[in-house]
């Protein structure tokens, strides 16, 4: 579970509670993409869906099914919605969309409603993790789940993407956080090159 979400925060740019609260309803396997809700902004956007991750992401909420439906066996019938969408949507909880990609292992009872379901993955689980596959990789230097969004960033416009299509890959409202997460000179792309450097035989000016 844990490859999957490292591989989605890399490949799609989700931030680790995005990640996190990723809903089965918002993947979008046929059409490649991701729904990425109630990011920072209150703003939803739509990002890439990884093939690399298809196949795992596939038997992954085949196992949060399963999950899904021992929970509704059992009496437990509640998912965790905003306010606005569990007025809008009463009967969530009974529907395989609105439940967890990656739901915890046990379930437990929220503080504020009293309420005994299932929850996402916590975020000090996730955390650990990849402590644990930086140990296991070698990495020595320091990292966070972050990191990985950063990388994704990077690489796309390393491979030509232009500015204002990470920014909104990214949901970021100004494009000036999205250059802080570039770590290449974004003035002078790699894949551009001199007019001079187009000449065949310069040499024979002389």
């Amino acid at each position: 579970m844990h490859r999957i979400m490292f591989l989605l925060m890399y490949g799609s740019g989700l931030r680790h509670k995005e990640c996190r609260r990723l809903r089965i309803k918002d993947v979008w396997f046929d059409e490649g993409r991701l729904l990425v809700r109630d990011g920072k902004g209150q703003k939803d956007r739509m990002t890439f869906l990884p093939k690399e991750v298809v196949p795992d992401l596939q038997r992954q909420i085949a196992w949060a099914t399963q999950r899904h439906h021992q929970d509704l066996e059992e009496g437990y019938d509640k998912v965790y919605l905003p306010f606005a969408l569990a007025r809008k949507y009463p009967n969530a909880g009974r529907e395989i969309g609105w439940r967890w990609v990656f739901p915890s292992r046990q379930r437990a009872r929220d503080r504020r409603s009293g309420i005994v379901w299932r929850h996402h993955i916590a975020e000090q689980q996730f955390a650990n993790a990849l402590s644990t596959a930086q140990r296991a990789a070698g990495i020595t230097k320091n990292g966070v789940p972050h990191s990985l969004r950063h990388s994704f960033a990077t690489h796309l416009v390393e491979d030509g993407t232009d500015l204002p299509t990470v920014q909104k890959l990214m949901g970021h409202r100004d494009i000036e956080t999205t250059m802080n997460y570039v770590h290449v000179d974004v003035g002078i792309n790699s894949r551009v090159r001199s007019p001079a450097d187009r000449l065949g035989g310069a040499d024979q000016l002389e």
